[in-house]
């Protein structure tokens, strides 16, 4: 276990001490316990984990937990929680975690969590079927078994999501508020989806078909991890793909290193807020890291230049935001996050560009993400300026909502930073951010825009500090 912390070698140790005591049974069972059905479960998962090639939801993390969501081979540990006494379904579930690939780090450590882990789930999970339903499956019954079954579902899920959150804490540092969050949430479902599957294994392994034909059902589940592998593939292309524009970003204007992702987050916190759902909560994130995906468009030498800014060279930074929408636009999975890149400096009384739309002319994400920006813009620490508390830029923003922002968005990041509180990024070194800029106008606009200039950031445009905050 070397190379983890003292507090994740503790809590492995003592997850498979209590996985040890769980399985301690089996030594007083008798010749008449149905050990063949045991070790061919035994083998059978030890078999769908070393073939899982591929990271699924609920498959093995990087880090080497056990994720509370359900994987493709959990059906197997299901039927052994309806098949097996509860000793006997644990331990069917340590060879296939002791078996299963582990990452180079800490190896030993994580396959004994990946052991320890399941083992504990089967056993909660088969104590509460033996508790709600029949003691045998001779003669099953599916109104009679389905309660029982699904409360033994629930209670593995349990189990796992309370596992992990605490493996969370140990190994990874989150803090105890946050690490159990949504972990019980997101997989309960899926799980009782994968315990009526493991059901159906158990009463076809007992029928007069045997176990062969218990392993049809895992087709069905071996054809759901494909269609899952195949959406992170993707998925994990489109993180790729935004990853690259982003760092070509940071390296043209190192003035907004680390924004993007800042105003991605913020964005999201308004989506939640305003109780958008996940698929469009994602794009919004998309929109909030590829604003300024525009200024690849646009002279380095603009970006960066030392002086005042010439009106021609304002016209020409200003279409940063038309040169983003052209950049994107043929990257489908974006959807609304295209028109936000587009509008994100339209202003509600239209005064902003590129097309000087008013209201509600302006896309909602445009709308999200010109908040997001300004905030992030006023809350980070630039050369000339300490970051301003975040109570002072969330007043400014209720200063210019109905004018420049909308209400509507401004009151959603109060009301979310109210309850979630606001911890940037430690994303860039020393520097790296540097930098504000104005919009030269002197109306106190709150202007998170590639346009600024060092005169402005010297005040020469007379704004007030307290209303400047764009961020290159």
């Amino acid at each position: 276990m070397r190379g983890l912390p003292t507090a994740a070698r503790g809590y492995i140790g003592c997850a498979a001490l209590a996985a040890a005591l769980c399985t301690a049974p089996v030594l007083r069972l008798d010749a008449g316990a149905p050990w063949s059905s045991a070790l061919a479960l035994a083998a059978l998962y030890a078999l769908c984990e070393r073939i899982r090639g591929c990271p699924l939801p609920g498959g093995r993390e990087p880090h080497g937990t056990r994720s509370s969501g359900p994987g493709w081979a959990d059906p197997v540990l299901l039927a052994g929680v309806f098949l097996l006494p509860p000793a006997l379904a644990a331990l069917a579930a340590v060879p296939g975690g002791l078996l299963a690939p582990a990452a180079a780090r800490s190896p030993a450590a994580r396959r004994l969590w990946h052991a320890a882990e399941p083992a504990l789930a089967c056993c909660a999970g088969a104590e509460v079927f033996r508790a709600l339903g029949p003691h045998s499956l001779a003669a099953p019954r599916f109104p009679v078994l389905l309660l029982p079954a699904a409360a033994a579902a629930a209670a593995f899920c349990a189990v796992l999501a309370a596992l992990d959150g605490g493996v969370l804490v140990a190994a990874e540092r989150h803090p105890p508020r946050t690490a159990w969050r949504g972990l019980l949430t997101r997989s309960l479902g899926p799980h009782l989806v994968h315990g009526l599957a493991g059901l159906m294994m158990a009463v076809l392994w007992r029928s007069a078909y045997g176990p062969p034909a218990a392993l049809l059902v895992l087709l069905p589940m071996c054809l759901s991890a494909w269609v899952f592998d195949r959406y992170h593939r993707e998925r994990a292309a489109h993180q790729a793909t935004i990853r690259a524009l982003v760092q070509a970003v940071d390296i043209k204007d190192r003035y907004t290193r680390g924004h993007s992702e800042r105003v991605g987050r913020a964005s999201v916190m308004i989506a939640r807020e305003l109780g958008m759902p996940d698929d469009r909560t994602e794009v919004l994130r998309f929109a909030g890291i590829l604003h300024d995906v525009g200024k690849l468009g646009v002279p380095t030498r603009l970006l960066r230049k030392d002086g005042p800014l010439t009106p021609e060279e304002r016209r020409v930074i200003e279409l940063h935001p038309e040169y983003g929408h052209e950049i994107v636009r043929g990257i489908g999975f974006l959807g609304e996050a295209r028109a936000a890149i587009l509008h994100h400096h339209e202003r509600l009384d239209g005064r902003g560009y590129p097309y000087g739309l008013r209201g509600h002319q302006i896309p909602e994400f445009a709308r999200v993400v010109a908040v997001a920006d300004a905030f992030d813009a006023m809350t980070s620490t630039r050369s000339y300026r300490r970051a301003r508390p975040v109570p002072a830029a969330v007043a400014e923003l209720h200063k210019c909502a109905g004018a420049q922002f909308d209400p509507r968005m401004v009151r959603a990041l109060a009301a979310a930073l109210d309850r979630y509180g606001w911890q940037p990024d430690l994303v860039t070194a020393a520097g790296a951010e540097q930098g504000v800029v104005g919009d030269g106008s002197g109306r106190g606009n709150v202007t998170p825009d590639a346009a600024d200039t060092a005169a402005v950031r010297q005040g020469a445009d007379g704004t007030p500090e307290a209303a400047r905050g764009g961020a290159r």
